[in-house]
């Protein structure tokens, strides 16, 4: 069995191992990739850590075993003990990469944000159905909005005098995660609809990392240094630059499934009406480590000095060049479903209100 793993902000991780079919131990582990270790017999001590491992071993425990047998003084770079655990049980778990798979960008016009709501559903939905190639979705928003997560209680979240008075509609997405505040020009936001292969070995935590990894680069290229901070926060030195969310769909009939993950990115903000408009409690803040809601984002204008279409543009191509992408389009039927689902549901009160 054949596992890759690229370690967040490190180097790829590949892992070829076989299960004994008597024991159910893990067999002839061979640990290879274009990170940098020393000394030299550090890597036979982690083919060999793992060498004998029951195969049901999560990747904290795989981790455990080669860290207890790494020789004193060993130095990592561009690896970590749980990336190859990770990298093991995707092996396990026959999970597939970035590159098996030909890759579709969806960036279409101005929609309005229930139809956004709509569109991520639906969309998933149809590459979990394998109808639709995986799906890269560059959202361009119609109007403000407020969107709260999927478990977020609505009066808490939102003042709905300030956002009558600034004409913000509010919107409850599927995935959960907190509160964005996203005004044309001002915000990027892109989906990515996935099969469930993909973060196959994963944990739900990880997988945010994972899916993220190409943007981080990106945002590199273009002169912000960016890490993910756990669980769904982009970050830099001058603050946070976006949050993400996820939704796991099932498959048809119980077959594998996808899962939507995305991401609304602060390129510009307007931090007096956004706090008009959302109500940011001092718990929230405290856990961030800062006193003032207007210093929790930094926005991507001023510290990349760039449009924000050619931001939009240096990381699309980044993505292209990494993984292969063409260009796409929402399909009649797609689009059709989702101005149905935006009447039905997503404008709905009992969907919006659904935590009060």
């Amino acid at each position: 069995m054949h596992g890759e793993y690229k370690v967040p902000g490190g180097k790829l991780v590949v892992v070829d191992v076989d299960v004994d079919v008597v024991d159910g131990a893990l067999r002839h582990a061979r640990v290879a990739g274009d990170f940098f270790l020393e000394p030299d017999e550090a890597l036979d001590a982690v083919n060999g850590a793992l060498e004998g491992a029951p195969a049901d071993t999560d990747a904290a425990g795989l981790a455990a075993r080669i860290e207890a047998a790494l020789p004193e003084g060993t130095v990592m770079y561009g690896l970590t003990a749980e990336g190859v655990g990770i990298a093991v049980r995707r092996a396990l778990a026959h999970a597939t990469d970035w590159t098996d798979y030909d890759w579709q960008l969806v960036h279409e016009g101005p929609q309005p944000p229930a139809l956004h709501m709509a569109l991520d559903e639906v969309l998933t939905a149809e590459v979990a159905a394998g109808r639709r190639p995986p799906t890269l979705r560059v959202w361009e928003w119609a109007s403000p909005a407020v969107i709260i997560g999927s478990f977020q209680s609505l009066r808490n979240e939102v003042d709905p005098e300030g956002a009558r008075r600034h004409g913000v509609d509010v919107v409850r997405r599927i995935s959960g995660g907190g509160a964005m505040f996203v005004e044309p020009g001002n915000t990027i936001t892109y989906s990515l609809s996935v099969p469930e292969a993909l973060v196959q070995g994963l944990s739900f935590q990880d997988s945010y990392a994972y899916l993220d990894d190409w943007v981080l680069g990106a945002l590199g290229d273009m002169g912000v240094r960016a890490w993910y901070q756990p669980l769904n926060d982009i970050a830099t030195d001058q603050g946070k630059i976006a949050g993400a969310a996820q939704k796991r769909v099932v498959g048809p009939d119980g077959a594998p499934g996808a899962v939507l993950h995305h991401v609304t990115m602060a390129y510009d903000i307007d931090a007096d009406k956004m706090l008009e408009v959302l109500r940011i409690g001092k718990e929230k803040l405290s856990d961030k480590g800062t006193r003032s809601a207007k210093k929790r984002v930094d926005p991507l204008r001023r510290q990349t000095g760039l449009p924000r279409e050619a931001v939009i543009g240096r990381m699309v191509d980044s993505f292209r060049a990494r993984y292969g992408l063409t260009q796409g389009k929402v399909t009649d039927g797609e689009l059709a479903r989702a101005q149905e689902l935006a009447r039905t549901k997503f404008t709905a009160p009992e969907w919006v209100a659904r935590v009060p």
